[in-house]
């Protein structure tokens, strides 16, 4: 097993920025965050945490579909996922997965709209190391056209196994239906088209690395247990001299929509009609309740003791499952309530009730006590969730990767518990209506020969 580096290693690192920003924990946010900011421009927080002998490595970089601005060029966040594991000069690949390994590192990546989320999990042993390889990964990346080539194949045969359901074209079809402008108009994944096409543009994804992979645009999370001044000192030695560059790429703005729109998908496989209702929301800041207002709405509307699912999937039984996928995005999307159905003909009776419940809200009727009480369910299950040192470093660097500021996990929670009743009417009234609304039906219609 690799032994850790000595201490002469870390004290030779250069001299350390500012001292760091010391952000106490609160009642809404139990940890406390160190952040320093390097002169390179990346910034680097660390959380003490209870967990002897472990430590959670994350790296954010804020770049996801919803910078995909280029026609042609979908997907590209989260090929650049896969390629991230291919190796550099230094540590060829597979070389960083075997030092990693001898410690027991767990060793992962996903990407969003909006952001990309690399996470190492394991022992503080390891720490000195890690550090060392990620830092190398992100600055010298290498990689052949012929093995870039073979991730796009592998890409695309993930795009196909997703495919086979219908989840991936009723988010094609609502995403192109609601956006006209905005990159939001494909998923993360990309266009199938720009897919296909992935293995020709390996000038470009070199292009791309160099655009969105810079400090600037990058925060570490460390989380855990270990020393926090050698660790800042290996962070700055190994990260310091990086002086690439934020690109400046603008991002369409997407036009205000000013009347109800609509999609219907024939899925030709068995499977049950879906009924979705999706109204265009404003972007989730750490400075505004919008995020937690929309988490809550989402709760009020459909959640396990709403009018709505009480009567639609308990007593009716007319769905079997209603839910809202309500995940923060950096610029305005969308509140899509989602309803499977038991049947086709059961279609105009849900649609009805769900509008009914939001038309409630937005006529003041509003069950203050309930409102409560789903506030204080979601704020201690998300707390109560971070059981780990990776739990607590995930969080942070979701909501600090779409919102901006390190802590912004913490102001999510305050608004959590501070939004009132009149906040959601008001939100109602403004969003939650026709003119701001997509509606997409799918119906399962077997081809000739077939059965439902």
């Amino acid at each position: 097993m690799p032994r850790l580096l000595p201490l002469l290693l870390m004290l030779m690192a250069p001299v350390l920025p500012a001292a760091a920003q010391p952000q106490e924990s609160s009642r809404f946010f139990p940890y406390t965050l160190k952040t320093t900011k390097l002169p390179n421009g990346l910034t680097v927080v660390r959380v003490p945490f209870n967990s002897p002998g472990i430590v959670a490595y994350i790296t954010s970089v804020r770049v996801g579909s919803r910078n995909e601005v280029e026609a042609g060029r979908t997907g590209f966040a989260h090929f650049f996922e896969h390629m991230m594991f291919k190796g550099t000069k230094s540590n060829p690949e597979g070389q960083r997965e075997r030092i990693l390994g001898g410690f027991g590192f767990d060793d992962n990546a996903f990407t969003t709209d909006d952001i990309t989320v690399y996470q190492a999990y394991g022992p503080t042993a390891g720490l000195p190391q890690l550090i060392a390889l990620e830092a190398d990964r992100f600055q010298h990346l290498e990689y052949s056209e012929p093995s870039f080539q073979t991730e796009a194949l592998a890409v695309l045969g993930e795009y196909h196994k997703s495919a086979a359901a219908p989840d991936l074209k009723m988010e094609e079809s609502l995403a192109k239906t609601a956006f006209t402008r905005h990159t939001y108009q494909h998923t993360t994944l990309g266009f199938y088209d720009d897919i296909k096409a992935m293995p020709k543009a390996y000038a470009y994804s070199r292009t791309f690395f160099e655009r969105w992979y810079t400090p600037a645009n990058i925060t570490l999370f460390i989380v855990g247990d270990f020393d926090d001044a050698q660790v800042l000192e290996a962070v700055t030695k190994h990260y310091g001299n990086w002086k690439r560059e934020l690109a400046t790429v603008a991002i369409p703005a997407e036009p205000a929509q000013t009347k109800a729109r609509s999609v219907h998908v024939d899925w030709a496989q068995p499977t049950q009609p879906r009924h979705v209702l999706a109204w265009r929301t404003p972007a989730a800041r750490a400075d505004t309740p919008d995020a937690a207002i929309q988490s809550l709405l989402a709760e009020y509307l459909v959640g396990d003791t709403s009018p709505a699912y009480k009567e639609l999937v308990l007593e009716k039984q007319l769905v079997e499952s209603l839910y809202v996928s309500s995940a923060p995005h950096r610029d305005p999307y969308l509140f899509p309530i989602d309803a499977t159905l038991q049947d086709e003909k059961h279609r105009a009776a849900v649609d009805a009730t769900l509008r009914r419940d939001v038309k409630a809200l937005v006529d003041g009727k509003v069950d203050a006590a309930r409102v409560k009480a789903i506030q204080d369910h979601l704020r201690y299950g998300l707390l109560m969730g971070m059981d780990t040192p990776r739990d607590v470093a995930i969080d942070l660097a979701f909501y600090s990767g779409v919102m901006g500021p390190p802590d912004a996990l913490a102001s999510y929670l305050k608004q959590l518990g501070t939004v009132t009743p009149k906040q959601l009417t008001a939100f109602a009234k403004k969003y939650l209506i026709d003119s701001n609304l997509t509606v997409l039906t799918l119906t399962p219609k077997p081809a000739a020969g077939g059965t439902p």
